[in-house]
């Protein structure tokens, strides 16, 4: 039997809060999980990043004042804003896995392994500059993947659907990246970048996997996961709840196997968060099986809209993602100004529409004592939550809160 609040439908301050009742802190951690997302795994993701130019763990932020007025007794928030100037967490997926297929590509080319480091240091352009990669993306993943190429020397090619933004569309193409515009929905777009590939003899790079293509998407989600190692290694205490905004889920999924490989049955309370729009995560934990979401998906939270969960990020939040909400657009960009005009001291944040979507779950459950009580939340309740994005869409940012990104950053200097 399913548990499912449904609360003020139709209003800003509407959510669904639905239990999944596959989940629980006692399953283990399985093998086939373990071939996704793995402690080798993110070791190797962590050797490679961590040599790349640039390379810091972002900030993670206390927000006392915001914790105490939502009544909790901690609240941190990951600033993946400066992630190596991309403006969001993707750096860490998209540009790790076109790094592993050039590896792998080259390698098969010479006959015999080729170290990383001929790869991240350009020994072998003459190889390199003849591959293309692709991907489908509604933003910042496409952004990622072209800044890989680019610092890598190959070529690429990025498929964005027809609600992507000019201001998006253009920062791609910044870093060299040719851009194509697809109709229909993101996941439209997905199904385009894969055709393209297969004629022109193209690798996709994608973020969410499907039937036939899993590899990439794993070394995608490896890479995301060192954000959450960096945050639990930064906190005194671990959380008792995350909250994750989702997508097709493959960050959700990186942050959740870090936790449940890491604590075990001690682990915190996994929340997922979709925009209402693109509810994908919620419709399949209801169904019990993956579930796709027909229709344009239009929804504010760009980076989120989309509508069928990645297979490889099913497999681990199928197990370990305790519960799953809905929210709405408005209060995203709610959240957005919470974060931007922030009460009695606590730091200004630049959070982008896509990035608060886990906090603006987090109010929404902490204004409803049944929903509250649920997800066992209360005065004690330490809670982590993962902006996974700046103001990478600047004029939409500066309408949405108010102000442009740089003078919220400049008051908090």
């Amino acid at each position: 039997m399913t548990t499912t609040l449904t609360r003020h439908a139709g209003t800003p301050s509407a959510f669904t809060l639905t239990l999944n009742q596959m989940a629980a802190k006692t399953h283990p951690w399985t093998e086939a999980q373990n071939a996704i997302l793995s402690d080798a795994g993110l070791s190797a993701a962590r050797d490679t990043i961590s040599d790349w130019p640039g390379y810091a763990p972002t900030p993670l932020v206390s927000l006392p004042a915001l914790a105490a007025d939502l009544g909790i007794a901690a609240l941190h928030y990951k600033d993946e804003g400066g992630r190596f100037g991309l403006g969001s967490f993707k750096a860490l997926g998209g540009a790790y896995a076109v790094a592993r297929l050039l590896r792998a590509k080259v390698s098969d080319a010479l006959g015999q392994p080729v170290p990383m480091s001929e790869i991240t240091g350009r020994a072998r352009d003459d190889l390199v500059s003849q591959i293309t990669v692709c991907c489908a993306t509604d933003g910042n993943h496409g952004r990622s993947v072209a800044w890989g190429a680019q610092t890598f020397g190959c070529n690429c090619t990025i498929f964005i659907h027809a609600t992507v933004s000019e201001g998006r569309k253009a920062a791609i193409e910044s870093y060299g990246a040719k851009v194509i515009r697809c109709a229909g929905n993101y996941d439209d777009s997905v199904r385009e970048a894969q055709e393209t590939a297969t004629k022109e003899g193209w690798f996709v790079v994608s973020d969410t996997s499907y039937p036939g293509y899993m590899e990439v998407p794993k070394d995608v989600m490896q890479g995301y996961e060192l954000m959450a190692a960096e945050a639990i290694d930064a906190i005194d205490t671990p959380p008792t709840h995350i909250f994750l905004q989702t997508g097709v889920g493959g960050m959700a999924a990186a942050v959740t196997a870090h936790v449940v490989r890491k604590f075990g049955t001690d682990r915190p309370t996994v929340v997922l968060c979709d925009p209402d729009k693109s509810a994908c995560v919620l419709e399949s934990i209801q169904a019990g099986a993956l579930t796709a979401v027909e229709g344009d998906l239009d929804t504010l939270m760009a980076g989120l809209a989309c509508g069928e969960v990645s297979a490889l990020a099913w497999e681990i939040l199928r197990d370990h993602g305790d519960a799953v909400m809905a929210v709405t657009d408005e209060a995203a960009v709610a959240a957005m100004k919470l974060l931007a005009y922030p009460k009695d001291g606590d730091t200004p944040i630049v959070a982008g529409e896509s990035a608060v979507a886990g906090l603006a779950g987090l109010s929404a459950a902490l204004s409803d004592p049944e929903a509250a009580a649920l997800l066992g939340l209360s005065a004690t309740s330490r809670v982590l939550v993962f902006g996974t994005e700046g103001d990478t869409d600047a004029a939409l940012y500066a309408k949405l809160v108010g102000e442009m990104g740089d003078e919220v950053r400049g008051r908090a200097a």
